[in-house]
């Protein structure tokens, strides 16, 4: 019998592996696929009305984006240097509805939420954004918009009447009628001035500098300076549902390093008002003509 134990042991330790191999194994794959190719998302508010809703349960597109590794320590909020695997390869595309991290308030310089995203790409790096009575220009050309888009054009807030809570801090814009505004690049060089230092202030700190002003001096990492150049690409953003949405109007442009992918599918869709206790009602709610539906 004590010789006997020793391959009822081994046989067991081979059922073992036997059975936590394949879990293994989709574990890789599952966070293969999370990280370099597909990701679900709810939609959880009315931002994008009516081209997503919310209850809509949405595939996001990651392949051809940037990947990084982690900005924080597993299982915690310590933030670690990122490192580039791959970087993005697959051109953005104004007009594309893009999951994002959220940058931060307009007078954030790093975000008190750590949340993600979902808007419609209106500017690409470089672009000339402007808003005239709720009609978007780009690069002075009328922005083609999907039916979709959600604008209610019974009240518009007149050019001039300022809005405080519009980015960037100290124009005259407002969500109706605003910039122009230039969607800044890599490389683009900003001359500052006391006059315009609180337009670009936020978006310089976001790029990890300090600004310091004395006896009227700017002073960049304490260094005096009348010029910055401009080290991310960056887009700007905005929601269909244009009179209730709170986007780079409101808080300024997106990195384009934040991205992490298109929307691309929507595979459920049901009503999110009504509750899961309430199973009945929300089974009936299920929206079948949207699941499957491609976003555009």
């Amino acid at each position: 019998m004590e010789e006997s134990k020793p391959e009822i042991f081994a046989e067991e330790n081979v059922n073992s592996r036997d059975w936590l191999k394949p879990i293994l194994i989709a574990v890789i794959v599952a966070f293969f696929v999370k990280t370099f190719a597909f990701e679900a998302f709810r939609i959880p508010s009315g931002s994008m009305e009516d081209t997503l809703l919310p209850g809509d349960f949405i595939i996001v597109c990651k392949f051809g984006f940037e990947v990084k590794t982690p900005k924080r320590i597993p299982f915690t909020n310590i933030e670690i240097p990122q490192v580039t695997i791959i970087p993005r390869f697959s051109p953005i595309k104004r007009g594309d509805v893009i999951v994002f991290h959220f940058p931060g308030e307009k007078n954030e310089v790093k975000p008190r939420e750590k949340v993600n995203y979902i808007k419609r790409l209106i500017g690409l790096p470089g672009d000339i954004v402007q808003i005239k009575d709720k009609v978007i220009f780009v690069n002075g050309e009328r922005f083609k918009e999907p039916s979709t888009v959600k604008v209610n054009y019974e009240y518009v807030v007149p050019k001039g009447l300022e809005n405080p809570y519009i980015f960037p801090e100290g124009s005259n814009f407002n969500e109706d009628n605003y910039g122009p505004i230039i969607v800044p690049y890599k490389g683009m060089s900003v001359k500052l001035d006391q006059g315009n230092l609180k337009r670009w202030r936020i978006l310089i700190e976001r790029e990890g500098h300090k600004i310091d002003v004395a006896d009227g001096k700017i002073y960049i990492d304490g260094v005096q300076t009348d010029e910055y150049v401009i080290e991310k690409d960056y887009v700007f953003v905005m929601g269909d549902n244009r009179n209730n949405s709170l986007d780079s109007r409101f808080w300024g442009f997106v990195p384009t390093e934040n991205i992490i992918g298109r929307a691309c599918l929507i595979y459920w869709s049901w009503d999110s008002n009504i509750s899961l206790i309430n199973l009945t009602e929300k089974i009936k709610s299920i929206r079948w003509e949207r699941i499957g539906k491609g976003i555009k």
